[in-house]
């Protein structure tokens, strides 16, 4: 039974993670100050560095974007793997024993021990492979790629290999390696007969199937000779790794495309993927033997942030019947996206493949660019079983259409495509509009079930663009109901430099100053938001970066993106002794403002007093600010 990751276990995993080794993997980062370092930010296109990690307190921001946070968000954006995958591999990485709550145990480790051996034969497989590719023998597959217009630098980026003839070389391969015979029955590498197992791909152009981290976990293998008497392309068997039905092949190279461009290209085959990704259409993928179905629905929306605001699903299909016939199963799945869906057809019939080496690179974008809505698809489709010219086929083309016109998310869409269906049809736009309202109304009862595009709770969830933006997405933005705070503004200004040091060097606070501190009065707003935060996330006993965590956790969730901000923006320090005394002159600095706040509102208590007023409420006050102006230049000699 896998249970909650406990909460001190996440937070170790926080400390013992080294942001800048995992941030360095996909971003090259340089110095930018004492502890800080920047880099082109992942998460939008840009020429010059906005991205800011600070690994001692394991906080990174994007001053471009916005994107902000810790280890943990950096690698789930990045990977497109849950919260809990990605704490369990930087605990493996980190050498770090999960707990669970509730008596789970998370993954079995006997389990995981498996896994990790199908992962590491598929891996040797893989590179076994695309070696192969570069003997003699594999000439003909060679051959094949070059008429397809792919290079030898082509293949190698994709990982194209070369399963050779023969009977059991990648068997021996493995088995030298030190795999036993019933670890590798489980990889789907091999099938069994009288005398045991033997290689199922042989003789055949390979291609490798990764999932989301860029692990190989089966492969794609398609037939080259005459005499091999199997399918032209043949896949692994399902495993404990590979389910055809969630994966997708080509998502290893265009995860960060989709998630940056919210868009994803469905294409049917291999070599459609790579044409695609060699013409500029660095968003495509392909099934693997199967239909596009649920479970890659899930993906996708993972992928293009799938919350109605934006992005686009796009599938190319063959012009034939077959192609028709897939585009129609595609939309079956339309009412699960959010996002916009297209179909892309090529009218001759000719795949991405055909097409890039035929016309070139260029028709390819042209193919995606000439997408249209798949319900319009969808709709003419069906019309052609319809004879238009006579009354009959004309009403039995509206009785097919109107349900799918009604199902348009988009109130403002939806009545120009009643519009477009009364001129495809010949008939009077109110006579349409009554069908759609009828298929709205019928689809909406309680005998039809939920009505398509609604969530689960009732709730709209349609392509609607009328929804209201807060600041919390923009960069720069302080959140809803707060303001941006004015940089001109030099109390303003203040609290920010203060804000920052605390959250970056909280270690170089005295206890006479986190006092001071806590009793400071910020008036900005948004600051004073965050430093209630800090208050109440309370210093003692957090590190350095489970403190920036704490107190993340203690502001409205608007506000985080603040923190992040405020956490890794480069103190103006060349050297550690420069660093101690920037830190100490904020902080002084932001004491002797709070001691002339306080003084003047003790002077104005004075003035309202008058001379008829208490003597001894008159002593108190004077000698109050007597004590504030030894503070101030107790503080000024400290300088």
């Amino acid at each position: 039974m896998a249970g909650l990751i406990k909460r001190e276990d996440i937070d170790l995993v926080r400390e013992r993670s080294d942001l800048k080794e995992v941030v360095d993997a996909f971003v090259t980062l340089r110095s930018a100050g004492v502890g800080s370092y920047k880099g082109l930010c992942p998460f939008h296109d840009e020429r010059s560095p906005s991205f800011h990690v600070r690994p001692s307190v394991g906080t990174y921001h994007c001053f471009g974007c916005g994107e902000s946070g810790d280890a943990i968000a950096f690698l789930m954006k990045m990977e497109h793997t849950t919260f809990a995958e990605t704490v369990e591999r930087l605990a493996a990485r980190a050498n770090i024993e999960l707990h669970y709550e509730d008596g789970g145990s998370g993954p079995d480790k006997e389990q995981v021990g498996r896994r990790q051996r199908l992962l590491e034969a598929n891996k040797i497989a893989d590179e076994y492979f695309r070696n192969q590719l570069g003997t003699t023998g594999a000439a003909t597959a060679q051959q094949f790629l070059a008429g397809r217009g792919f290079t030898a630098e082509h293949a190698q980026h994709f990982g194209v290999g070369y399963a050779p003839q023969g009977w059991d070389n990648l068997l021996k391969h493995l088995q030298r390696k030190g795999f036993r015979e019933d670890e590798l029955r489980l990889t789907g590498l091999f099938s069994e007969g009288q005398r045991g197992i033997y290689d199922r791909f042989r003789g055949r152009l390979v291609w490798p199937i990764r999932d989301m981290t860029g692990a190989t976990i089966g492969f794609g293998a398609r037939k080259l000779f005459e005499d091999d008497p199997g399918p032209k392309y043949l896949n692994t068997p399902e495993t404990g790794l590979y389910k055809k039905s969630q994966v997708l092949y080509g998502i290893d190279l265009a995860k960060r495309n989709i998630a940056k461009k919210r868009q994803l290209v469905v294409v049917e085959g291999y070599t459609d993927v790579m044409a695609a990704h060699l013409s500029g259409v660095d968003t495509a993928v392909a099934t693997c033997g199967t239909a596009f179905g649920s479970d890659h629905v899930k993906i996708a929306r993972r992928l293009i942030s799938d919350d109605g605001t934006g992005g686009e699903i796009i599938f190319t299909f063959d012009g034939d019947a077959a192609g028709q016939k897939a585009a129609l199963r595609a939309f079956e799945e339309d009412n699960k996206f959010l996002a916009k869906t297209f179909v892309a057809v090529e009218p001759s019939g000719m795949d991405p493949c055909d097409l890039r080496q035929d016309k070139g690179p260029e028709a390819v974008v042209a193919l995606i660019d000439s997408r249209r809505p798949l319900f319009e698809f969808a709709i003419k489709a069906g019309m052609k079983n319809f004879n238009l010219d006579t009354v009959e086929g004309r009403t039995g083309a509206l009785r097919h259409a109107a349900p799918i016109v009604a199902g348009i998310r988009d109130s403002v869409v939806r009545p120009g495509y009643e519009r477009e269906l009364a001129g495809w049809l010949g008939m009077e736009p109110a006579t349409v509009h009554r069908a759609v309202q009828s298929a709205q109304r019928a689809a909406a009862s309680p005998a039809s079930g939920q009505r398509r595009g609604q969530s689960g709770d009732g709730r709209s969830v349609g392509h609607g663009t009328d929804g209201a933006d807060g600041d919390a997405g923009r960069p720069g933005g302080a959140g809803p109901g707060f303001q941006r705070p004015d940089a001109r503004d030099p109390a303003a200004r203040m609290e920010k430099e203060a804000l920052e040091v605390v959250l970056q060097q909280p270690t170089l606070l005295s206890a006479e100053q986190w006092q001071a501190f806590y009793a400071a009065d910020f008036k900005v707003p948004a600051y004073a938001v965050v430093h209630s935060g800090i208050r109440a996330a309370g210093m003692a006993g957090a590190t350095p970066s489970q403190w920036v965590e704490q107190v993340r956790q203690e502001v409205p969730v608007e506000l985080g993106s603040l923190v992040s901000e405020l956490a890794v923006t480069p103190l103006p320090a060349r050297t550690s002794e420069d660093l101690v005394r920037y830190c100490r002159d904020i902080m002084n600095r932001l004491f002797e403002l709070q001691i002339t706040h306080q003084k003047g509102d003790l002077m104005g208590r004075l003035q309202r007093l008058g001379p008829q007023g208490d003597p001894a409420e008159f002593a108190a006050l004077n000698r109050q600010l007597v004590d504030l102006e030894m503070k101030r230049r107790s503080l000024r000699a400290r300088d």
